[in-house]
């Protein structure tokens, strides 16, 4: 009886085990992960800025959006580098393991209106995250954006609006491509979002820069775009290792982005 006794204690703590160790290690947590990083680069003469409207020139709310020139911003390229600027990477559909932690997004993204200009340039928001728009200009703006899939907001955003009292935009579904956002007060202005169903998107900075954390190692396909171009690359293919991954350089040549 004493044997039955000990063998019946030995097999619940080997279950116990089992399930402790099922409990601590999900799906989620099971998989590896990698970052990969690099550099969206002009194969070319990087062009000159252009011109958009001089230092006092006679545009609506002058006061604030001619108070110094201003420059299209649909495409900026560091001269040092070669850099382009505001390029989305992304993988389309959402990997079958997401690491943890990116899978809890901030609740609440900023979206802000200075100088006659969306700044962000571009914004990389998740389904359900919330876009609170603010106005750091003493002038009115409207933010007018252009979804397919979500709800089209087009909203009237009073001057010197500050964080906490803005307006928010709520997004329920995962885009099909990046989509417009307008002033159409100022219709110079334009900024595009990218609002997916996960956390696997990124866009580059001013030299053209960016890193993309916890991808699921193996193999994927980001796509990546730019708004004056639209589709650089739909099928971009990465090998992800573990850790951090060897930076990678992209090139789009210039006459892409010479306009027809």
């Amino acid at each position: 009886m004493t044997n039955l006794n000990s063998e019946s204690a030995l097999m619940k703590n080997i279950t116990l085990t089992v399930l402790t160790v099922l409990v601590l290690t999900p799906a989620g947590f099971a998989a590896d992960w990698g970052t990969i990083s690099g550099r969206v680069v002009l194969k070319g003469d990087v062009p000159d800025p252009v011109l958009l409207h001089a230092k006092g020139a006679p545009v609506k709310d002058g006061e604030v959006c001619a108070a110094a020139d201003t420059y299209r911003d649909d495409l900026v390229i560091d001269k040092k580098t070669k850099g382009i600027a505001n390029v989305f990477l992304y993988i389309y559909k959402a990997p079958k393991n997401i690491h943890p932690e990116a899978a809890k997004p901030a609740p609440k993204m900023i979206f802000d209106q200075k100088n006659c200009k969306f700044i962000p340039h571009v914004l990389v928001v998740q389904a359900g995250q919330t876009v609170e728009v603010l106005n750091s200009d003493p002038t009115a703006h409207n933010t007018h954006t252009y979804p397919l899939r979500n709800q089209a907001m087009n909203i009237l955003v009073a001057p010197n609006t500050k964080m906490g009292d803005g307006v928010d935009v709520a997004t329920a579904v995962r885009e099909i491509v990046p989509h417009q956002v307008k002033c159409d007060l100022h219709p110079w202005m334009v900024a595009h979002w990218l609002v997916l169903d996960h956390p696997y998107a990124v866009a580059t900075d001013v030299e053209g820069k960016f890193k993309m954390e916890n991808l699921p190692v193996g193999d994927h396909e980001l796509r990546i775009w730019h708004e004056r171009v639209g589709y650089l690359d739909r099928k971009y293919k990465v090998s992800v290792e573990e850790g951090d991954n060897r930076p990678l350089k992209i090139e789009a040549d210039v006459a892409l982005f010479e306009e027809k």
